[in-house]
């Protein structure tokens, strides 16, 4: 993807600049406008009372709304001003890949279409299913996808007749805050109300316990680490969890090894490794090892060999057993710099043959580092990968061309997404086919959500008329 970016930094630094001084000066836009408050208290109330007139609007009016969401996201000013803000204030990710992401949360998240009725007719009469809102969704969002999750969360909730807010990372506020300002700027002027969608100006953890408590709210949304998810689990309402996940790479001696080398490489460093889908380290049939890593070396993986520099790495990024946030969704070559080794700059992953319980290949590290484990043959494969998994049951990725082999880590592994001879990005809908998601709910099963997902099933009875058999 070729990107103009004559420019852009001037625009993100004036508009992070107007953010700043609208939270400090007297010159600040009102409390609430454009869905953004001081105080999270009164944001839910907001939402609360917009969404009961929203609620009685028509599924027509709901993909009005919806239609000018995505028209001011794709707008190329905002899309481009809201990716470079994303990484510069989190320090995280890349730009071209924002975009990517940014673009498919706005083209491939459903809509009201995904809202499927359901009917039964016979001599007792008619029985009608609905898909009907739940109210107000309170939302958690990360500082991993922060544009993606509010605009991909935005459009489900809102098609499903819900109103929402959302509790950001703090790391993630500004982004949030701009993404929040601006759908709302397209709801109103396609006719719709105010404060459909919401969220507070300075996220802390009291303001979103004040989310995860408040009686005006019936479903919780959680998509970030596993201290958010267990939160909103433990919260007594309905709550979907989007956890953490560990999604191994696993090759056989069938697979297409060139092919599968630059796969995982192009998924690994995906937006450097910050979506929980992306490979976090592979497991090889010691048969065709030596060939996928020469193949990957050939594609932009750097191998470290060394021990004691592997050690350091791991020093680096895991101080004392503890994940450096400083290296989170850094790319490789900074990584790499961390250590004392200047790279070139087509290096795009750094390697290393590891043990099946080294720390990199157990713990999910949101960087492109990619530990490499060999294991003798399928059957150990399988079990290696199923375990470093750790049983989230969120993502696989798997090359080969042997069916059985397919079937089974597919069964054994049992993963709300499961790839198959592509990067792992191809599961969200990219260079694949379906829709997307940045709220991928394992824990609780709904899996790849949308719209439907954000709505209660309602069942409705007429006895004795309206048949027609």
């Amino acid at each position: 993807m070729n990107i103009d970016t004559t420019g852009i930094e001037y625009i993100v630094k004036k508009v992070m600049a107007e953010i700043d001084c609208a939270e400090e000066s007297d010159k600040a836009l009102k409390d609430g406008e454009l869905g953004v408050f001081n105080d999270m208290q009164n944001a839910i109330d907001a939402a609360y009372i917009a969404q009961k007139s929203y609620m009685q609007e028509t599924l027509a009016f709901r993909s009005k709304l919806i239609a000018a969401m995505r028209a001011e996201m794709l707008k190329k000013e905002n899309m481009e001003t809201i990716c470079h803000m994303s990484v510069e204030e989190t320090g995280m990710g890349n730009y071209e890949h924002k975009l990517i992401k940014h673009q498919l949360a706005i083209n491939k998240t459903p809509g009201v279409e995904d809202l499927v009725a359901e009917a039964w007719t016979g001599d007792n009469g008619l029985t009608l299913n609905e898909q009907s809102p739940f109210g107000v969704i309170g939302a958690s969002t990360p500082s991993t996808n922060p544009s993606e999750t509010v605009i991909n969360n935005s459009i489900g909730m809102l098609a499903g007749g819900n109103t929402v807010v959302f509790a950001p990372h703090p790391s993630a506020k500004r982004t949030n805050a701009l993404c929040v300002k601006l759908l709302n700027k397209a709801i109103i002027a396609a006719g719709g109300p105010e404060n459909l969608i919401v969220t507070t100006a300075n996220p802390t953890l009291e303001s979103a316990n004040l989310v995860f408590s408040s009686d005006k709210i019936t479903m919780l949304c959680a998509t970030g680490g596993p201290g958010v998810v267990k939160a909103v689990l433990q919260s007594g309402k309905k709550g979907i969890g989007a956890g953490a996940g560990n999604p191994p790479a696993l090759v056989d001696e069938t697979a297409d090894i060139e092919k599968a080398a630059k796969d995982i490489v192009d998924g690994c460093c995906f937006d450097n490794n910050l979506p929980c889908i992306a490979e976090k380290e592979v497991v090889v049939v010691d048969q065709v090892a030596d060939y996928l890593i020469f193949n990957m070396k050939k594609n932009g993986a750097y191998e470290l060999k060394d021990a004691k520099k592997i050690e350091e790495l791991a020093e680096l990024v895991f101080p004392n057993g503890r994940l450096s946030r400083d290296y989170v969704g850094r790319d490789a070559i900074t990584i790499l710099k961390g250590i004392g080794i200047e790279a070139d700059p087509s290096v795009r992953v750094v390697m290393m043959e590891t043990s099946k319980d080294h720390i990199f290949a157990v713990e999910e590290l949101m960087m492109p580092i990619l530990p490499i484990v060999r294991v003798k043959d399928i059957e150990e494969g399988i079990e290696v990968a199923v375990n470093l998994e750790h049983g989230n049951r969120h993502t696989a990725i798997m090359h080969s061309t042997n069916v059985n082999n397919l079937s089974e880590m597919a069964k054994r592994v049992q993963c709300t997404i499961f790839v198959k001879n592509a990067p792992s990005y191809a599961g969200i809908g990219v260079g694949g086919e379906g829709y997307t998601t940045f709220t991928i709910a394992g824990p609780t099963g709904e899996g790849l959500t949308s719209a439907k997902t954000f709505t209660r099933k309602r069942r409705c009875t007429l006895v004795g008329g309206f048949h027609i058999k």
